[in-house]
């Protein structure tokens, strides 16, 4: 049973003001901090301080009285627990539920004030606040009350580690000055329970008061404002009079309404730890996003499967692939379209029946024949060069047509005759063939000057023309065999513009390139089909080529001498299967004389054989699909053939069949009907062409061939 409190302290207790009792309880514990601190000073090993003032550890004399009213550690603490229980932890909730609560709402009720006034002095551990009681001094000196002394039982209902906070009781004096109040006797188990305050994470400083200091000290702020005035009292220091102690944690209950402070647990819970390694003390390096994202959250990342792991995979790589396909589908979609081209699906060739033709070829020399575009009907003789006469003037006008083109029925510029062609003029008594009407300061066209070079075959003209466009026959010549060169002439050499040198040679099939090139100059066949010419002397000479007007020759030039005979490169048409076939052939070396009559004689017969040869055959009807329109994506439109298509050639003659644009660009749409393209047959100025059109519409490739052409 607790005992009764001294009337003294409970008189003293009855005219608190609160603020004068809190603030001397304040400063009584300050002071009494700073002993522990500085000194050492703390309750003692008898964990029990009485109302007399202790002795100090050095002079074994009394200490003063303001430095007992405080004791490092209230009479009303219990014995220390055993040393065999754990210190108490904050965690840990009070053995007993306090006995009196401090009611917060009970300011008004002075009758719960006088209870508390008279409650015992020893139960710390049902208080949730320290309360000091300090004795009103009458006289200006306070003296510390005495507290009454404890039973044992009460000392054992004062668990430290029920109190969060230690407790002062101060008694009040009565007549201004205060007795330090006695502590009551403690029997050695209490002294024995004060020693383990190692246990205790708060020092408990108490001051003997009488029982109802700590209520009152609860109830301070309840307190008016006018009662909480009161004078700071410092206490003495006995740093240097008592002897260093380690101070005693007590663990004590917090108070009502104050929040407890986390648990280690409850800390960890709120703000992750970093990731730490095996041993527990250095991180384990940077965690991974999902193990982070758990420590965050406090949810532990769950175990990785292959599931997991293909459906993360999933989420992460469809969006970016979904934007790829999307990108792709724009890009394909406004890509500019391919060109359309024309492919062919009829017979790329045909050939006619039958053996290979047999011409009426002279005995002697060499001879070639080809039809123009189709290709060769025939050949006599050894392909080796020789000596060629004036047939080498057809390269001489070729190359000056070349290089000032003439058009048909125009005379062209005017070129001036001088000293050295009016000089070889008169070489025509050393049997060259001359025009010998010139004279010096006249001038010549262009077309009399070719004209007088292919018909009467006149040498100082040949020259003249050769200084004019080359300013000299040196480099004229020049010219002639790089041409020959190109036009694949491979044997065949020009040492002079007449031809009236032996070391100008070359070989029939030559001079049959050379032919072909010349008869699509219409200049150069207006002036080589005539059969004579009038110069501008009014003086007419006639052609040596006595093949022409007939049979369709159109030219092309003799060339007669001792060395190489009697030549002649001749050219003649023939109408056929709607065409007009270009036959070209020369005969070489024919020495029977009159050489260029024998050479006359037996190229018209070789004229009139490739003629009697070349025949006709339909190869494509009118309306037959002869290929298609391809739109580079896979879509195709057929076309076909706007009327028959005749094939042009001879016994054993293959005839190559091509289809093209015409040199039109295909639209990528267009309408049944539209011409895109032509069907030709053989190749030169004797193939046959036949125009072709759309056999349906011509649509635009659909959005899903865009989408899947990879070119």
């Amino acid at each position: 049973m607790t005992p009764a409190p001294k009337p003294e302290a409970k008189a003293a207790a009855e005219p608190a003001a609160g603020d004068d009792r809190l603030k001397a309880a304040v400063a009584a514990w300050v002071a009494n901090a700073e002993d522990a601190e500085g000194a050492g000073d703390t309750a003692g090993t008898d964990g029990v301080q009485t109302g007399k003032p202790r002795e100090s550890a050095k002079s074994g004399k009394p200490e003063e009285p303001a430095r007992s009213a405080v004791s490092a550690k209230s009479t009303d603490e219990p014995a220390a627990k055993p040393a065999a229980k754990a210190a108490p932890t904050s965690d840990e909730k009070p053995a007993d539920k306090p006995a009196a609560e401090p009611d917060e709402k009970s300011d008004e009720k002075s009758g719960e004030e006088k209870k508390a006034a008279d409650a015992p002095a020893g139960k710390p551990a049902d208080r949730p606040t320290a309360a000091f009681g300090v004795a009103k001094p009458k006289n200006g000196a306070a003296k510390p009350a005495e507290a009454p002394a404890k039973k044992p039982a009460d000392q054992a209902a004062d668990k430290p580690a029920d109190r969060p906070t230690a407790a002062f009781g101060v008694v009040k004096p009565k007549n201004g000055t205060a007795k330090p109040a006695e502590a009551p006797a403690k029997k050695p188990a209490d002294q024995a329970a004060d020693k383990s305050g190692g246990d205790q994470p708060t020092a408990l400083l108490k001051a003997p008061a009488a029982p109802a200091a700590g209520k009152a000290g609860s109830k301070g702020t309840a307190d008016s404002d006018s009662e909480r005035t009161s004078q700071f009292v410092p206490l003495k220091s006995d740093a240097a009079a008592a002897p260093a102690k380690p101070a005693i944690p007590i663990s004590v209950t917090p108070p009502t309404g104050v929040p407890k402070a986390p648990a280690e647990a409850e800390r960890t819970k709120q703000t992750p730890l970093p990731p730490q390694s095996a041993a527990g003390a250095e991180p384990a390096g940077p965690a991974a996003p999902l193990d982070l994202l758990a420590q965050l959250t406090n949810t532990p990342p769950p175990p990785e499967t292959p599931v997991r792991t293909a459906v993360r995979r999933v989420k992460i790589w469809t969006p970016l692939v979904a934007l790829l396909l999307i990108v792709f589908c724009v890009v394909q979609a406004f890509r500019p379209l391919p060109d359309p081209t024309l492919k062919l699906t009829a017979s790329k060739s045909y050939a006619f029946d039958g053996a290979k033709p047999s011409l009426p070829w002279p005995t002697e020399g060499q001879g070639y024949v080809e039809v123009s575009g189709l290709g060769t009907i025939g050949s006599f003789g050894e392909q080796k060069p020789v000596p060629i006469g004036s047939v080498a003037k057809t390269m001489t006008a070729y190359m000056v047509l070349k290089n000032h083109p003439l058009k048909q029925g125009e005379n062209g510029p005017m070129i001036d005759i001088d000293a050295k062609a009016v000089s070889d003029a008169g070489k025509e008594s050393e049997g060259e063939s001359v025009l010998n009407t010139v004279k010096p300061g006249q001038k010549i066209s262009l077309r009399d000057a070719l004209s007088a070079v292919m018909i009467p075959s006149a040498n100082n003209i040949a020259r003249l023309l050769a200084r004019w466009d080359s300013q000299s026959e040196e480099a004229f010549i020049k010219k002639m065999n790089v041409t020959a060169k190109e036009l694949g002439m491979k044997n065949t050499t020009y040492t002079d513009a007449s031809g009236l040198m032996e070391t100008t040679v070359s070989t029939a099939e030559d001079q049959v390139k050379l032919g072909k090139k010349a008869m699509e100059i219409p200049a150069l066949v207006a002036i080589t089909k005539l059969p004579s010419w009038k110069d501008p002397s009014g003086t007419t000479h006639r052609n040596y080529n006595t093949l022409v007007p007939f049979d369709g020759a159109i030219g092309i030039k003799t060339g007669s001498t001792t060395k190489a005979g009697g030549n002649l490169l001749f050219a003649g048409q023939k109408e056929i299967g709607g065409t007009t076939q270009l036959i070209v052939a020369a005969v070489l070396g024919q020495h029977k004389a009159p050489i260029i009559d024998t050479v006359n004689a037996v190229s018209k017969k070789v004229l009139i054989a490739a003629q009697g040869e070349l025949r006709d055959h339909k190869v494509v009807k009118k309306g037959d699909v002869v290929g298609r329109v391809d739109d580079g994506l896979g879509g195709t439109t057929p076309v076909v053939a706007t009327k028959d298509v005749t094939a042009v050639g001879w016994s054993g003659l293959t005839v190559n069949i091509t289809l093209n644009d015409a040199g039109r660009k295909l639209p990528h749409s267009a309408k049944a009907g539209t011409e895109v393209g032509q069907l030709t047959v053989g190749s030169g100025p004797g193939q046959v062409r036949v125009p072709v059109t759309l056999k349906k519409d011509l649509a635009e490739p659909s959005f899903g061939s865009k989408l899947t052409r990879l070119g």
